[in-house]
């Protein structure tokens, strides 16, 4: 088998296997997916306007723990995600739980990205609250502002990120 052949019918099984884990993720949660042409990112919208993107590979689950039939969190175990809320509903409140961070909002366009002893939080626009899982005390990020949470019980520093880091993020959420 030529690499042009195997490098396609690798691409094929990827597909297969990847969009039945899309379907299940926005099983319950009032999102729908959509498929992005030649990527493997999935797009869910959902019916109260907020738009979630993960990146290629990305562990997460979506739950409604209100029960109004509205996606209100997801737990991300890997990879990034991209949460946008639509401007001016106060009401939107989403929150990612990561096993180091907690990250909640309202209306605002915000990434999360989880590695193996860390999760990172960046904000777009808006603002952000984040804290560790067994703690109150917390951060709030505004515009261009991002926090590394590493495992332990240490204060979070809220930094700039440089140009590259945001891109480099961005770039891989296909933004």
């Amino acid at each position: 088998m030529n690499s042009v052949a195997r490098n396609f019918l690798g691409v094929a099984v990827a597909v297969f296997v990847w969009v039945p884990a899309a379907l299940a993720q926005s099983s319950g949660t009032g999102c729908t997916l959509d498929r992005v042409a030649w990527t493997f990112r999935q797009i869910l919208r959902c019916q109260d306007g907020l738009t979630i993107v993960a990146e290629t590979g990305a562990q997460f689950t979506l739950a409604d723990r209100d029960g109004d039939g509205n996606a209100d969190s997801a737990t991300l175990r890997l990879k990034a995600l991209l949460i946008e809320g639509p401007a001016g509903k106060a009401k939107i409140r989403f929150q990612v739980i990561t096993p180091q961070a907690i990250a909640a909002v309202r209306g605002t366009k915000w990434a999360v990205d989880v590695e193996q002893s860390k999760s990172s939080v960046f904000v777009v626009t808006g603002r952000v609250a984040v804290r560790r899982p067994n703690s109150n005390a917390g951060v709030i990020l505004g515009p261009g502002e991002g926090v590394d949470v590493e495992e332990g019980s240490g204060p979070l520093t809220v930094r700039r990120w440089p140009a590259e880091r945001v891109s480099a993020l961005m770039a891989r959420l296909g933004q």
